[in-house]
């Protein structure tokens, strides 16, 4: 199988999980996309074109590209996702221990989400 395909398997697939991030708390859908713009790059020049020309997605690609940076209006969705997702564990009544956990891991994305820079979106 030559490498481009796998590039361009690659990218299909990283495209498909960040979109289903999009809508499912929990799974980052930026990551994913920042992934899916690599391997576009070596697979497929209109599909590379199309993720950063993207009108939702685009801006957010390039920000991070750029600059390193998310910009505040995403940071407060994320974090106010996260604070969601725990509160609702809670309100299930999820065990303690898995609580604990997912504060932790939680508290470690805001962290990480938190003190990126803004960038210049």
């Amino acid at each position: 199988m030559p490498l481009r395909l796998l590039w361009l398997l690659f990218g299909l697939a990283a495209t498909a999980t960040g979109l289903v991030g999009a809508v499912l708390p929990l799974l980052p859908t930026t990551p994913f996309l920042l992934l899916a713009v690599f391997a576009f790059a070596r697979s497929s020049p209109r599909l590379h074109s199309w993720l950063l020309d993207h009108p939702h997605f685009g801006p957010l690609i390039y920000n991070w590209q750029q600059h390193g940076g998310i910009d505040r209006r995403s940071k407060r969705i994320a974090v106010a996702v996260m604070i969601g997702t725990f509160a609702l564990s809670w309100a299930l009544g999820v065990s303690g221990t898995v609580l604990i956990i997912q504060a932790l891991v939680l508290n470690c994305a805001a962290l990480f989400v938190l003190t990126r820079p803004d960038g210049g979106a």
